[in-house]
């Protein structure tokens, strides 16, 4: 972490600290790390708050290592360096960081629902209260855990993940990878020269996954075994075999000393829903803005609903520069909406903050 201002779980207090800025930031995934840029270029002290202990939000949780294609500029990038491109586009502006923690409640500075031109308050579940004049929420699709692999809890640890992390960590390895969308098959593309086999297993004939990469790996040296379910784990101390069900019944053992089970994840955005913000199947209705319903909040990339939305890492950047440019006008009218091109300021520092 570069920021100069990071609250970890194992550093911060455990209530009572005192967080004074222009904007939070709820959510350090991608569009929120370029929102905490775009703010300080707007000349606004910003803290970033985040459940994780680390930036990155779901590209470093679960697909850290997987190339990134769809960002503008960039042929292919990996998640982690995606991340750190961006906590270091943000860190000359100083955001302070508040890992690790929750955002809880929102209210204004009299611990009541907040009226247009209050002082909101963001207390977190760690007791942390940020006081500030607007927030963005870029919490992606809230707070994610991944689906487990039936009978696999034992084997945490011992040869089942869920993420990969390195994947040097897999190198000379046998591996089997468990679903069918996107995440299971970039996996196996990535993994074709680092490990010593890899074995795709999924439930179904055909893959959720995109119709392209699908067809990489089936010319490349995966071995794709469909209408089919992992049965069995098997090892000692370590895992050592996969035993794979077919449809008919017949049982295939493979061997494998790590199996990545990507199976999707479920979401929950949490106490966001007694925010009082406007909600439509759990996602944060917005105007062309990014304005919410509740007065001084807004909202940016993968939480946000409108019509015509679509949820692209791509898109999340432009929704985070539209709603920290509304947020900024919002705390001083005075201030333009559009703040100017930043190659048009040698300092890199675009309008100054509020008074």
């Amino acid at each position: 972490m570069t920021a100069t201002d990071v609250l970890a779980p194992d550093s911060a207090p455990a209530a009572g600290r005192e967080v004074h800025v222009d904007l939070l930031v709820v959510g350090a995934g991608p569009a929120g790390l370029y929102a905490a840029y775009y703010a300080g270029f707007r000349g606004l002290r910003t803290a970033v708050v985040d459940s994780l202990p680390e930036p990155g939000g779901q590209v470093m949780a679960l697909y850290p290592e997987k190339l990134i294609y769809d960002v503008a500029g960039f042929p292919g990038i990996r998640g982690r360096d995606l991340v750190a491109n961006l906590v270091q586009q943000a860190a000359r502006f100083d955001p302070v960081y508040v890992l690790g923690e929750r955002a809880e409640t929102l209210t204004n500075e009299a611990g009541e629902r907040p009226r247009a031109g209050d002082r909101l308050v963001v207390t977190t579940d760690r007791g942390t209260r940020v006081h500030c004049g607007a927030v963005v929420v870029t919490g992606g699709i809230g707070t994610f855990t991944p689906r487990p692999l039936p009978g696999g809890d034992r084997w945490e640890g011992r040869g089942l993940t869920y993420v990969v992390r390195e994947l040097a960590a897999h190198a000379g390895q046998d591996v089997v990878i468990v679903g069918g969308g996107d995440s299971a098959v970039d996996w196996a593309l990535a993994l074709e020269d680092v490990a010593a086999s890899v074995t795709l297993v999924h439930r179904r004939r055909q893959f959720r996954a995109h119709a392209a990469s699908v067809a990489d790996v089936e010319r490349g040296r995966t071995v794709v075994v469909t209408d089919a379910q992992v049965s069995e784990l098997e090892g000692d101390d370590r895992l050592h075999t996969v035993h794979v069900r077919a449809k008919d019944g017949t049982v295939t053992p493979y061997p494998a000393q790590a199996v990545i089970a990507a199976l999707g994840f479920t979401a929950d955005i949490g106490p966001l829903e007694r925010w009082g913000v406007d909600l439509i199947d759990r996602k944060i209705l917005v105007d062309t803005a990014m304005r919410t319903n509740v007065p001084g909040v807004y909202s940016a990339g993968d939480i946000t609903e409108y019509t015509g939305k679509v949820r692209l890492i791509a898109v999340g950047f432009g929704e985070a520069a539209t709603a920290v440019n509304n947020a900024a006008t919002y705390l001083d009218p005075d201030q333009p909406l559009f703040p100017g091109h930043s190659s048009d300021d040698p300092a890199g520092v675009g309008a100054a903050a509020p008074a």
